[in-house]
């Protein structure tokens, strides 16, 4: 169960800064906690603290029970157009202002904030029982009374605590005792960093050799701690254990952390609380994401603004035809309340509940399983994809390295020439990718622990060596070493492997190294270089005691660790040139010509040699075989970009590979000019780049769940588990979310428009007399009971089945013009609603009998019919819930007529006469754009209709 607390996850674990994160703000120091410094923690005295600690409980909740209400209507009325609402509202409280029924404003007002208020409390609710499932689970903690159970909130910074296999890790701790009899631990880090590979880690050695864990109580010792931060991948610490003889010292580093939200994945561990509640690694590294805004909701912003110029030059010009008589400023505002219907109150809440059923539709559909949606504000955003930016591995890739070469320097051997290499080690003998490699040719790696390793050869003998020194891989070195003595003869040998890029200027000089790596690389190969060094005992004992004593180091420990590892890494013998192949995804083919045919051009990111880099952009095709290539040549300064970039702009429909350090220059000095022939090179390949800040930066960013672990996709608006996922995810749910919303924004604006236009013509009528055409419930059920499902139904319309979508790419290129919602559209929209308000209206007067009631009945039933025919003219394909909305809302608008007697003449809409003036007026607004419609799909169809005829 452990594995499956839904905790927030690390948002940027590869981006070090001394910004603040959520929990470490500058309040921090406010709250009692004072300012980050380092610590000295006793083993199991909690008392014996320096200064207060934050508790250890996890809070992810945006608000607390007394700011909750405030802080969401806050939210809510910071924007204009809420604010806007609210003072109409508030207005009818002056009687001067008063055009009808309190309710007639605040119901519909009351409504929005109601929906808004249920969808913030129920994620608040969820919220709060995640976080209270973590800070309420038990553990046990070490005391002098025995072992006692502690719940995850109630852990000090001091305490000892026991943790079992498969379960979270509660605070940030010191790794003290392992059960495991090789002295050591895994951790599983996925919820901390994405990465899904198992850690090694090791306890103290002073504690581990205790005969108890029990003992850890009874002996003088503390942990020095670093001041808390944000690097979850390097720690400086040391341990002390005063009442020792001699006192006993050790360096403490990453390998001896336990840190919150891991697992432990093997044996029983007893670890040292250093760091609690705001202070963790995890939550200091937790930062609330960027809040993305998609270029609809900017679109449907701007439509808005000139709504709201409308809705002020409407009203001035009504005061204007009466000539600016008497109070004509109250009577401005008596306008601005009359037509607020111009801009839809209603429309924010109707897209964002689109939104959330568009994300549902990503979540629920069988064939894209295990997608995940993190960004529910901006699906429709997958509609309107120009440019793909892509990593490479494990992303195209399946990070799955596959063994191709080997290169000694005098000879090369291929897979089909294994078996020499076979009889070479066999030889040799009778006188790590690669561990399976080395197996499959004779040599078995048939034991491993902390201190040393066995080796079988080909005969069957087995080879010993004691296990000196590992400096793990970074992705600053770039590269990882060993030293190691050979039991059997004394030797100690260091060995180290890396990129060819830092091991070049390790190894002792050679005139085939340069070359053979970019042989390799231009067959699509990722190259490994391996060297050793013999070190004598007196070398490897000066070494290791430099090496001790950099470790112990608390200030710059770093680098002069750093220093002391790079005294060894000198005229190392080049051993050999391993090549190895990073398979394709699965369709990763079919779905970059997918991409590229619906008008996307992809760029890839990766940190491969740029030979590489071009053979995998070929094998992919995400440049196409007959397409010219431009390598950037290698630039430094901004004479030299300056005409590499003229040689580039003479090429056209040419992709373009370019290394980071020739890309930083051109960003330098010629940033708008490069990004101009950038963006118009069908592909582009490039060194470098973060997946994880790639992706919060970008307008959409989508994760792919790979080998590499979950670090991009936690930090994704939406999650594959497949690269060829992506096609589906864009073609088919991006353009119908796209689509349906700029369907579903212009019907409600057409909504709104169609009465206000009503309205416009009724007061000019009567002399621009300020009074509204409908009151009460009339104004409220048009725009919820009466046409509210029918509209929002337009969330399950689509043009053509997902199958075509698929198989036709070229229609998502017409989605990137932004056709759906533009000017013009927006623009054919108000000229239909104008001329149905005016028909309805005219037509009502015209055709009215004797009273005035019978205007407004004929007017209101011809409305609420021109709305539902509307609806219907539109859906292209009909689902059952569009034909019970319609009947539905029909139905109600027919129930509740015996409820309005106060403002319809009940015995006239049951008289021939009601019938047939209805009828006609309903039909005169809607049969000319019925015709219309038909004309145009006659003879100018759009290019979907083509595929469904």
């Amino acid at each position: 169960m452990t594995d499956n607390i839904p905790l927030q996850p690390v948002r940027r674990p590869k981006r070090h800064d001394s910004k603040h994160r959520n929990g470490c703000c500058p309040w921090s120091r406010c709250c009692g906690m004072g300012d980050f410094r380092p610590r000295t923690v006793w083993l199991g005295h909690p008392e014996k603290r320096e200064q207060r600690y934050p508790r250890n409980v996890i809070n992810n909740q945006k608000y607390n029970f007394f700011t909750f209400l405030p802080g969401v209507l806050f939210n809510q009325f910071k924007y204009f157009f809420n604010l806007y609402f609210l003072l109409l509202a508030c207005s009818q409280f002056v009687e001067e202002l008063r055009l009808g029924a309190l309710y007639t404003y605040w119901v519909p007002l009351g409504l929005v904030l109601i929906i808004t208020i249920m969808r913030e409390a129920i994620e608040e609710i969820r919220c709060y029982l995640r976080d209270k499932e973590v800070n309420s689970q038990i553990y046990s903690k070490l005391s002098t009374r025995g072992t006692v159970k502690v719940k995850s909130s109630g852990i000090q910074v001091g305490d000892l605590i026991i943790v079992e296999k498969n379960q979270r890790v509660p605070a940030d701790m010191i790794f003290l005792r392992t059960s495991e009899r090789n002295g050591s631990c895994f951790l599983r880090t996925d919820q901390l960093d994405g990465e899904t590979d198992w850690k090694l880690r090791l306890p103290v050695a002073c504690t581990q050799r205790l005969p108890t864990a029990g003992d850890l109580l009874q002996i003088r010792s503390y942990v020095y701690a670093e001041e808390p931060n944000i690097d979850i991948h390097n720690f400086i610490g040391t341990f002390t254990r005063e009442d020792g003889d001699p006192p006993v010292n050790e360096s403490l580093s990453i390998e001896n952390t336990l840190w919150a939200s891991t697992v432990i994945a093997s044996g029983t561990v007893v670890g040292v609380v250093i760091y609690t509640g705001k202070e963790l690694r995890s939550v200091m590294n937790t930062s609330n994401p960027r809040h993305k805004v998609g270029l609809f909701d900017l679109e449907v912003n701007c439509l808005t603004k000139i709504l709201f110029g409308a809705l002020v030059v409407v009203s001035l010009v009504m005061v204007a035809l009466q000539h600016f008589a008497g109070r004509w400023y109250l009577q401005i505002f008596r306008f601005l309340l009359l037509f607020s219907h111009i801009v839809p109150i209603s429309l924010r809440v109707n897209l964002d509940m689109g939104k959330m059923v568009f994300s549902w539709m990503i979540k629920k559909d069988s064939k894209i399983p295990g997608t995940v949606v993190r960004a529910s504000t901006i699906p429709e955003q997958l509609g309107r994809i120009s440019y793909l930016l892509t990593d490479k591995t494990g992303t195209l890739t399946q990070n799955e390295m596959v063994f191709r070469r080997l290169h000694l320097g005098t000879v090369a051997y291929g897979m089909d020439s294994m078996d020499e290499v076979q009889s070479h080690v066999f030889s040799a003998y009778t006188q790590v990718s690669l561990v399976q490699w080395t197996e499959s040719v004779g040599l078995t790696l048939v034991g491993r622990d902390q201190s040393s390793m066995q080796l079988r050869t080909p005969t069957g003998q087995i080879l010993n060596f004691t296990i000196l020194q590992i400096f793990p891989f970074t992705y600053e070195s770039k590269r990882m070493g060993i030293i190691v003595r050979d039991e059997s003869t004394g030797e100690i040998t260091f060995y180290m492997k890396g990129a060819d890029v830092v091991m070049s200027g390790i190894v002792q000089y050679n005139d085939w190294l340069e070359e053979e790596c970019g042989n390799m690389a231009r067959e699509g190969l990722r190259v490994l270089v391996v060297s050793k060094k013999s070190l004598t005992e007196e070398q490897y004992q000066d070494f290791e005691a430099r090496y001790v004593q950099a470790k112990l180091s608390v200030h710059d420990r770093s680098l002069k660790v750093a220093t002391v590892i790079e005294s060894l890494e000198m005229e190392m013998e080049l051993l050999c040139l391993t090549g190895v192949e990073d398979q394709l995804q699965t369709d990763v083919r079919p779905t970059l010509e997918i991409l590229r045919n619906a008008g996307i051009k992809v760029w890839m990111l990766t940190g491969d040699k740029l030979e590489t880099a071009t053979c995998t952009a070929k094998n992919a095709h995400l440049i196409t075989r007959n397409q010219d290539i431009h390598i950037f040549r290698p630039v430094t300064t901004r004479g030299e970009a300056h005409l590499e970039l003229n040689a580039f702009r003479r090429k056209h429909d040419c992709a373009l590979v370019i290394s980071g350090d020739s890309l930083e220059v051109c960003l330098k000095y010629y940033e708008y000019e490069f990004m101009e022939l950038a963006c118009q090179c069908p592909a582009v390949v490039w060194d470098g780049g973060n997946d994880v800040s790639m992706i919060q930066e970008a307008d959409c960013g989508v994760g792919v769940e790979g080998k590499e672990g979950k670090q991009a996709s936690l930090a994704a608006d939406f999650s594959v588990t497949q690269f060829k996922h992506l096609g589906r995810l864009l073609m088919v749910h991006g353009r119908n979310s796209y689509k349906r919303s700029a369907a579903l924004s212009q019907f409600v604006i057409h909504r709104s428009l169609c009465i206000s236009t009503m309205q416009a013509v009724f007061s000019s009528v009567f002399y621009f007399a300020s009074v509204p055409l409908y009151q009460g419930f009339l104004i409220i059920g048009y725009s919820t009971i009466y046409t509210m499902f029918p509209v929002f139904s337009l969330v399950l319309d689509k043009d053509v089945k997902s199958e075509v979508a698929m198989l036709y790419p070229e229609l998502y290129k017409d989605l990137l013009k932004g056709r759906p919602l533009s000017f013009k559209t927006f623009l054919i929209w108000v000229l239909i609603s104008i001329y149905q308000g005016s028909i309805i209206m005219y037509g009502a007067m015209l055709l009215f009998e004797s009273e005035f009631v019978h205007i407004v009945a004929i007017s209101f039933t011809s409305l609420i019919l021109t709305e539902l025919l509307m609806v219907a003219l539109t859906i292209q394909t009909w689902h059952w819930l569009m034909i019970v909305a319609e009947l539905l809302s029909l139905a109600s608008y027919i129930a509740s007529l015996v409820f309005l007697h106060e403002f319809i003449d009940i015995y006239f809409i049951t008289t021939v006469s009601f019938l047939w003036k209805v009828t006609v007026i309903t039909l005169v607004s809607c049969l000319p754009l019925y015709i219309l419609k038909y004309l145009r799909r006659r003879f100018s169809p759009p290019n979907y209709s083509k595929l469904t005829s």
